[in-house]
């Protein structure tokens, strides 16, 4: 293995006997098949079938065996390959044995250092009268209600209706933006800060004027730059009203009678998930603590492979807030680079904790994998069974299996840590 890398370089010798008898084998099926003027299929000599199919009956020959030698090389060294080999400087003549050179990468090999008992520091989880409080403010926005407002004028806090048409002050032909119905959340840190103080005071048929100049680096990239001028017609508006914090409110959001009963389940979900955040933190002190004490390198194909999922991620995330990542003034090439220390301490946490769990014997049971499987098809909109066929088909069961079983291998250190709880 080179110095800080996991490539190697490996050179393959096929003994001509093994050659020879593979190409005879080639040939035949070739003579089966083979149409040569003056013969009949079939009968036609092995050395004109040879002759004729040459480089084909070479390229099968080459393809059938150095796969299978590659592999048993690799079996013999108890190498365990990651990506796939590429062959160069291959030498192939009459009476000769095959040569091959194999550039590869595998998974780096290291001894596992102590990760029982490892002492790590845990806040206890608290949570206060005021983050109750919070969710129960919470709860109250969700089932506030909106009256359309009809004795005075919009403002702040307003849901207004609105129709509008935009010109490019600086393009008056290009085309107009145009829309109705476009409800516009007055004071809301989302809207346009134009939109708010021209909108405010407005009546339901009023119609206000007035241009926004929007930022070089506004998201909306057709935007970006450029002074428009609204023409904006108000249709109605809405007041949002809030139901008063009393037992009432407990029945509509919740199964539970009165708000004492809600505000006690409020705060024992509000501690559990206190919990679940401080246990996940403690993992990662512990896996960063595991880290610093196995040193080794990583495969650049698993590294560009976590690097894709990163982006891969990003996109997932933008297009779910409604963003379309190609409106965005990123440099993504530059994005990726600057996510490279991290996807390769990622790639290291799921090597270490691998071979953690092939020490320890872990093993991810079937029901498990399918739970994951029914819990992603929710989320996807698939069934089950179509989603666990697809994933079979794109390789990523495997993956799925791996990260369960990586998980339950930190689950097993976490158990095993020395903890010392502090207050907070």
């Amino acid at each position: 293995m080179e110095a800080e890398t996991c490539k190697k370089e490996l050179v393959i010798e096929i003994p001509v006997d093994v050659v020879r008898k593979e190409a005879d084998s080639v040939t035949t099926q070739y003579r089966r098949v083979a149409r040569i003027p003056g013969f009949r299929p079939g009968h036609a000599p092995a050395s004109l079938v040879r002759q004729h199919f040459r480089e084909d009956i070479r390229s099968e020959v080459v393809q059938a065996l150095l796969p299978r030698f590659f592999e048993s090389a690799v079996k013999d060294q108890k190498w365990a390959v990651v990506g796939r080999p590429r062959f160069d400087d291959l030498k192939f003549e009459e009476d000769q044995p095959l040569t091959c050179k194999a550039t590869f990468e595998i998974v780096p090999e290291f001894e596992l250092k102590e990760y029982k008992g490892l002492e790590v520091e845990e806040q206890e989880p608290t949570v206060t009268d005021a983050d109750v409080d919070k969710a129960i403010e919470d709860l109250r926005e969700r089932a506030a209600t909106f009256e359309v407002v009809t004795d005075r004028p919009a403002a702040d806090g307003d849901d207004v209706t609105v129709n509008y048409r935009g010109v490019d002050a600086n393009d008056p032909k290009a085309a107009p933006l145009e829309a109705t119905d476009v409800v516009v959340h007055l004071g809301s840190k989302g809207t346009v800060s134009a939109f708010t103080e021209n909108l405010q005071g407005a009546k339901p048929g009023d119609v206000r004027e007035f241009q926004v100049t929007y930022p070089a680096d506004y998201p909306q990239k057709s935007l970006a730059g450029k002074t428009i001028g609204y023409r904006v017609e108000v249709s109605s508006f809405k007041m949002k009203v809030m139901p008063a914090v009393d037992d009432e409110l407990a029945k509509s959001v919740s199964e539970f009678a009165t708000l004492e009963e809600l505000r006690a389940k409020s705060r024992e979900d509000l501690q559990e998930r206190a919990r679940y955040r401080t246990e996940l933190a403690t993992k990662q002190k512990l896996l960063d603590a595991l880290l610093a004490t196995h040193e080794f390198p990583v495969p650049e194909v698993l590294l560009e492979t976590q690097l894709d999922r990163r982006l891969e991620r990003l996109v997932t995330q933008l297009l779910a807030q409604g963003v379309d990542p190609r409106t965005m003034e990123v440099d993504w090439r530059k994005l990726r680079e600057e996510s490279r220390p991290e996807a390769e301490k990622e790639v290291r946490a799921s090597l270490l904790l691998g071979k953690i769990a092939e020490a320890e014997k872990v093993e991810v049971s079937e029901e498990a994998v399918d739970e994951i499987i029914r819990q992603l098809a929710q989320e996807r909109h698939e069934t089950p069974a179509a989603l666990k066929t697809r994933l079979t088909r794109e390789g990523e069961l495997d993956r799925i299996k791996s990260t369960r079983r990586n998980q339950e291998a930190l689950n097993l250190i976490y158990r095993h840590a020395k903890i010392i709880r502090k207050s907070q």
